[in-house]
């Protein structure tokens, strides 16, 4: 398509802040004025309030002795440790689940338990402790059972564990039942009686704080830090807000990944070919490093992403990641299939402008429902379910733009679904095929509410672009931006806009297109576009770039990069008219 072919686009110029605040904020921290403006439109005025978002440490982190359960769980599992009891470590198949599990599975080894693991399977029981899950834990002959990311809503199955004489702990963060559940403990935050005060932690963090306070109860020696990765990963695996106590952990987290501590971990960064020592994104974790642990359970077993997890040395650790990149490989191919069939549809049926969508095939595969629901999403900014039909019942997953509660939607279709679960920012469901049609109705009814526009102009989170300060060094932007991560649900990247004179535009492998652009003072900004190589020839004089920036690392050299998310020819302002490339 030629520039001449794409409409003009108006860019509203954001408010601009008090630029002697933000020059004085910028002085006190020591960062670029741009860096000190994003913090003044987060609210961030204050320099001592800046530095602890800007350095979370440790030991900030909420005291947890007022967490309901703690306290117990502690105790029993200390009593089990001692003991020399059989324990049996129950997780969730995806993330939170998996490294929840891999967290308190080792733990519980080094202080010498005797430890069985077992994880949920998408195709033998589902989510949670199913009736199949049952017999796979009695099986196990254990005395004690910790789940991990789920048994809140199995109170009837923990109940038939306990009259078989496995006592049980619930380590989970999801909907609190209304009756208490027969466990010897019930760690969830969001329960009524729960005093600790920071309520969004996943069930890996909680995991953490159970095994911290066994640790206790021993008097034993085990170093806490080392499972900050695992933290990081099923954190922002399962999209819970990056703010409090998860911004703490999640960057000390990532900081941990980077070094490659981990032989599981470090394999799998070479597969996601993501260097060590080089700054780990919230970004990279979200879209690289979680998608390939989740790739087993969404086809088969989980359990490869489990061992990759606990494996000690580098010969397992990179068999392992090859049989999980191979998993990846089969998702993407059946995801691009699914995509490919579910836009035929939605474009043949025109629901493109409906304010929900619901689509769904008897050929789709109910494990990557949800990664195709939250690609089709993004497709067209709006919330939609994806479903697989397994016979007369439909296996879906939920997901849509940010800030839409789509666990609320659902809870006011429960009527016409068979079961429905998950959070405001991503959900799953099952339902009839003979209500699909009332399904996607009530659904599309049921998401008007939220339904915008589109704003061309915005950044990616819908927010505006701030534009880099013409006086501000480029490397130190980018710099600063690092201290930002780790961004993701509720601590958005920051969106920038930088204009210049192209220098350079070539096409790269993979179709992506790599700039290079003069701006402020002779400074050399590089930009890498996904997917933009075929335009590399029709660009030419002023161009704007809106997107994010980061450090990247070329050889040995730390350069700043901006990824493009919007480009536009003879813009050289926000305000300008310009053709947009993006569109």
């Amino acid at each position: 398509m030629a520039f001449s072919d794409l409409p003009l686009v108006h860019v509203p110029v954001p408010k601009p802040q008090n630029a002697d605040v933000a020059v004085d904020l910028a002085r006190a921290l020591g960062m670029s004025k741009t860096a000190a403006t994003i913090l003044l439109q987060r609210g961030l005025r204050d320099p001592e309030l800046a530095r602890r978002f800007l350095d979370p440490r440790l030991s900030q982190l909420t005291p947890p002795d007022s967490m309901a359960d703690r306290d117990l769980a502690a105790q029993r599992l200390a009593r089990a440790v001692r003991a020399r009891e059989r324990i049996c470590v129950f997780g969730d198949y995806d993330c939170d689940g998996i490294t929840s599990a891999a967290i308190l599975t080792h733990a519980l080894r080094v202080l010498g338990s005797e430890v069985t693991v077992i994880l949920a399977n998408r195709f033998d029981g589902g989510y949670g402790v199913s009736l199949p899950a049952v017999n796979r834990i009695r099986a196990e002959r254990p005395s004690l059972l910790v789940t991990c990311d789920c048994g809140s809503s199995d109170a009837e199955n923990l109940g038939d564990l306990g009259v078989s004489g496995i006592e049980s702990i619930v380590i989970d963060h999801h909907l609190v039942p209304s009756d208490p559940l027969p466990a010897v403990a019930f760690l969830n935050p969001h329960r009524s009686d729960c005093g600790f005060a920071y309520k969004n932690l996943a069930s890996c963090g909680l995991a953490l704080s159970v095994v911290a306070a066994l640790r206790t109860e021993l008097k034993a020696s085990l170093d806490l830090r080392s499972y900050l990765d695992l933290v990081a990963i099923g954190t922002i695996a399962d999209v819970a807000p990056l703010d409090g106590d998860n911004r703490i952990l999640v960057r000390a987290g990532l900081q941990r990944i980077s070094e490659g501590a981990r032989p599981g971990l470090r394999a799998l960064l070479q597969r996601a070919r993501i260097e060590l020592n080089v700054p780990i994104t919230g970004e990279d974790v979200a879209f690289r490093l979680a998608p390939r642990l989740n790739a087993p359970g969404r086809l088969a077993s989980p359990e490869a992403s489990l061992q990759l997890l606990l494996a000690e040395d580098e010969s397992s650790a990179q068999q392992l990641a090859d049989e999980i990149e191979r998993f990846q490989t089969e998702r993407r191919r059946l995801q691009e299939i699914m995509f490919a069939e579910a836009i035929e549809e939605i474009e043949s049926q025109d629901w493109q402008s409906n304010a929900g969508i619901v689509v769904g095939r008897d050929s789709w595969s109910s494990g990557i429902v949800g990664s195709l629901a939250g690609k089709l999403a993004e497709h067209y900014r709006r919330p939609v379910i994806a479903i697989g039909f397994d016979g007369d019942l439909g296996h879906g997953s939920v997901r849509g733009p940010k800030g839409i509660p789509l666990y609320d939607v659902l809870a006011g279709l429960s009527d016409c679904l068979a079961r429905f679960g998950g959070h405001q920012a991503a959900a799953g469901l099952d339902v009839q095929r003979a209500q699909v049609d009332v399904l996607r109705a009530r659904f599309i009814s049921a998401c008007s509410p939220y339904s915008e526009s589109r704003n061309p102009s915005s950044g990616a989170d819908g927010g505006a672009a701030l534009t880099i300060d013409p006086q501000d060094n480029i490397r130190q932007v980018a710099r600063d931006m690092t201290q930002f991560e780790p961004c993701g649900e509720g601590n958005r990247l920051p969106q920038l806009f930088a204009s210049g004179k192209l220098v350079r535009a070539r096409a790269v492998r993979g179709g992506h297109l790599q700039l290079e652009v003069e701006v402020s003072n002779g400074q050399m900004l590089r930009a890498f576009g996904f997917g933009l190589g075929p335009s590399a020839n029709e660009l030419s004089g002023v161009v704007g770039i809106t997107g994010t920036m980061r450090v990247s690392q070329y050889r040995s050299e730390k350069r700043a990069e901006m990824r493009i998310e919007r480009l536009s020819v003879g813009a050289d302002n926000p305000g300008s008219e310009a053709a947009d490339l993006t569109l």
